[in-house]
């Protein structure tokens, strides 16, 4: 699949509408109960959770054609995921000790939608243990390469958080007693804390896909000029190996690119002087860009940068100023392997359209930057963030007290 090819944003609209038509044939269904065969709101559920992964599946690969450095494609994934695991919710149903109990076809869907959070916990569990397992022994090595700072922590925490959470909700799920209404306020606790969850969840899930996908990515060779991120250098002024990486994969693109289609590109270098750094980044670059071969002429300096928004944004000035911003202009960027969709986040906030190539890292690095990435991630965006995740709490409170109310 290639990236940037489709001028069209995709749009969800058609589940919104999907939905609202679902809910009413369900509240007809229900009113009418004795009309239809049994099952036959679960039936239709099952085809409409069906349908609704297709689309948001389809709306994931035409997001990754239209502009794959987007936060729809971390919502996409991560909801298709767990819509899946409503599907098999809604299937296993069909077999569930409800059945012959005497309740409504309402019931058992509310009965089914109001544990969806929790039952996701259950269903994803060895994958969280797995993950949590993984940062903790990734993040050990990382203390011993690279000392106690509280960055490289960061994952032990995370990894504590997502296997302490789960057990703790459903240690507060576990028993209730009182009143109807104290049952039922309790139970709307449960399942707002599992929904936090959930919405987490399904962001991590969505990020290391999405993640994954673009870091693998391999650009057209068609490219005009390429953005080196800087990050870091020795105090002796020469990259640092993780700066090295990033500086070899855009020599490596750019070489490969000149024999397949005997295109030179420019290469940007950018990032600037950090308060314990002797030079710029920029000029550490630039240096051994040209102990490489590489022609002064050929090199775009961009010294001012601090942040990768930065890199982005100031880079994209340097390149108008050379006149490389033409509306047929192809822009690239090299950087980390998990920093690749982070950065072209960026990239499309500063309104530049660039495709990303990353450098790989060593394996003890990756599942760390990757959480220190996901966090950065989360306080971007927070207005959709809020919506959605409020969208969240909202329903599952509310179809926790509607199913009290059909009891």
């Amino acid at each position: 699949m290639r990236f940037d090819t489709l001028n069209k944003k995709p749009k969800l609209y058609n589940i919104a509408a999907l939905s609202c038509a679902v809910l009413a044939a369900v509240f007809f269904m229900d009113r009418a109960q004795g009309d239809f065969p049994e099952l036959a709101v679960n039936t239709l559920l099952i085809a409409y959770t069906a349908l609704v992964i297709v689309l948001l599946v389809r709306a994931f690969f035409r997001q990754l054609r239209y502009n794959p450095y987007s936060y729809n494609s971390i919502y996409y994934s991560g909801f298709a995921i767990f819509s899946a695991a409503v599907l098999a919710m809604f299937i296993t149903l069909r077999q569930a000790l409800y059945l012959d109990n005497g309740f409504s076809e309402t019931e058992r869907m509310l009965h089914v939608l109001r544990s969806s959070a929790m039952n996701y916990m259950v269903y994803t569990s060895p994958f969280i243990l797995l993950f949590a397992l993984a940062l903790f022994i990734s993040n050990i090595a990382l203390i011993r390469h690279e000392g106690r700072r509280f960055v490289n922590i960061l994952g032990i925490i995370l990894a504590f958080l997502v296997v302490a959470a789960p057990l703790a909700i459903f240690r507060f799920d576990y028993y209730a007693m009182g009143s109807e209404y104290e049952v039922m306020i309790h139970d709307v606790a449960a399942n707002l804390m599992a929904a936090v969850y959930l919405y987490f969840e399904c962001m991590i899930v969505g990020t290391i896909i999405s993640a994954l996908l673009v870091a693998r990515y391999e650009p057209e060779k068609d490219k005009d000029a390429v953005i080196i991120l800087g990050c870091g250098m020795r105090q002796d002024g020469t990259p640092t190996p993780l700066l090295r990486g990033r500086i070899d994969r855009a020599l490596g693109f750019a070489r490969a690119q000149k024999e397949q289609g005997g295109k030179d590109m420019y290469f940007v270098t950018s990032g600037g002087k950090g308060p314990n750094e002797p030079i710029s980044e920029s000029a550490c670059m630039k240096r051994y860009l040209m102990e490489q071969g590489v022609p002064e002429e050929m090199i775009i300096e961009e010294d001012r940068s601090t942040s990768t928004f930065e890199n982005m944004k100031f880079s994209k000035e340097r390149l108008a100023e050379r006149g490389l911003l033409r509306p047929d202009a192809k822009i690239a960027f090299s950087t980390t392997n998990y920093h690749v969709f982070r950065s072209g986040l960026c990239a499309r906030r500063v309104k530049m359209r660039a495709q990303g190539m990353g450098a790989k890292t060593r394996w003890w690095f990756w599942p760390n930057a990757a959480v220190r990435e996901f966090v950065g991630l989360l306080t971007e965006h927070r207005l959709k963030q809020a919506l959605i995740f409020t969208g969240m709490l909202i329903f599952y409170a509310a179809v926790t007290v509607a199913s009290y109310r059909v009891l």
